[in-house]
């Protein structure tokens, strides 16, 4: 089993990140934030990732630092049970709608950190949580993962379904990145021979 489990600590945060890539979708997941529960959730779920997250920051500054903190951490636990990378499908993409909204998300788990995220939200805040933090997410993420993400928003007027597409998408995309493809079983899918 691909699996990993993380703690960070920081004068700002405690995170502990438990993740199974070849899970069934199932999540423990506390972070303070609703919202952001929310979102990791989906992950979760449309990943077919096993996902447990418990952090505890400053809240009472903002969400920022507990939200980059988990995206950190989850890239280092996504890295860790990745392993190798041996025999993986490597790319993955994915086009999520939920009612007018619709986003695409695509994913090389390239061994090089890189986000590109073309996304307007129509508001500023979903409940308690500032959607400005979702690239600080996927910065954390793909930095500590290391692996590139281009992640558009391409439709949307309801900022609560403009995030939930990118991060459902993001879980397909990962969930079919991290696929083994038994045709090139124990290969890395590179020329260069390694990621």
């Amino acid at each position: 089993m691909r699996e990993a489990e993380i703690t960070r600590s920081t004068l700002e945060t405690r995170i502990t990140v438990r993740m199974n890539l070849d899970g069934m979708g199932k999540s423990n997941i506390s972070t303070g934030i609703g919202f952001f529960d929310h979102m990791l959730d989906q992950i979760a779920r449309h990943g077919l990732i096993d996902l447990d997250v418990k952090a505890e920051g400053d809240l009472h500054i903002d969400g920022h630092h507990t939200v980059e903190d988990i995206g950190i951490t989850m890239g280092q636990a996504f890295s860790r049970a990745l392993g190798e990378k041996k025999g993986i499908t490597r790319y993955g993409h994915a086009y999520v709608p939920l009612d007018e909204a619709l986003s695409r998300v695509v994913i090389d788990l390239s061994g090089r950190p890189g986000l590109a995220m073309d996304a307007h939200f129509t508001r500023s805040n979903v409940g308690e949580f500032d959607v400005e933090l979702v690239g600080e997410f996927f910065q954390g993420f793909v930095n500590h993962a290391l692996v590139t993400v281009h992640i558009d928003n391409l439709k949307g007027k309801n900022a609560h379904h403009q995030c939930e597409t990118i991060f459902k998408a993001f879980g397909r995309a990962l969930r079919m990145a991290c696929q083994i493809d038994a045709r090139i079983a124990g290969e890395t899918p590179s020329t260069k021979g390694c990621l």
